[in-house]
């Protein structure tokens, strides 16, 4: 029976979708129970289909019982979900940390200048705003950005400048530079 179903997965593989109704229902069922958003379901068994199409095109062999190496990589995934959610938080809490004023403000705060350079770091998308509160005001290098966020370092440098030119067109444009 084992084999029939590897001999099943791998023609259906050449054919179209590795995962039969049954073992998507287990997929979808394993990454609920494993507390993954109902909106997120989706996208994680077809993470699972991925992995078992690299499975194969990486010449290894079809697992012998696809419905459980299905529900191992979702339980997995899971986890990963989680681990990444985490992240995010703490991320979050790091940057409102930052940009919580300091109980004693200087002049230097409460300049005009460092008026609108935190209304132009409201003004931008969150993606850019975190890469440059990360980079200018926790001081973390490109890769040390990367590694927390979870992007390439191609992606950090990017954000950064388009963030610090649309941050020095604002500043340009009330007149503080």
């Amino acid at each position: 029976m084992l084999r029939r179903k590897a001999r099943h997965v791998q023609e259906d593989d050449a054919h179209g979708d590795p995962l039969d109704a049954v073992q998507e229902r287990r997929v979808r069922a394993v990454l609920a129970l494993g507390g993954v958003p109902q909106a997120d379901l989706l996208d994680g068994v077809q993470q699972v289909r991925l992995r078992l199409l690299e499975r194969t095109a990486n010449g290894y062999e079809a697992p012998r019982d696809v419905s459980a190496w299905a529900a191992v990589v979702a339980s997995n995934l899971a986890m990963d979900w989680h681990r990444a959610k985490r992240r995010q938080e703490r991320l979050g809490e790091r940057l409102a940390s930052l940009r919580q004023p300091a109980a004693h403000p200087s002049g230097e705060e409460t300049s005009l200048l460092s008026l609108a350079v935190t209304r132009g770091l409201d003004e931008l998308p969150d993606p850019q705003r975190q890469v440059l509160i990360l980079r200018f005001y926790a001081d973390l290098p490109v890769r040390g950005i990367a590694k927390e966020l979870g992007i390439p370092e191609g992606t950090v440098k990017s954000r950064l400048h388009t963030a610090v030119r649309a941050l020095r067109a604002r500043l340009h444009e009330d007149e503080v530079v």
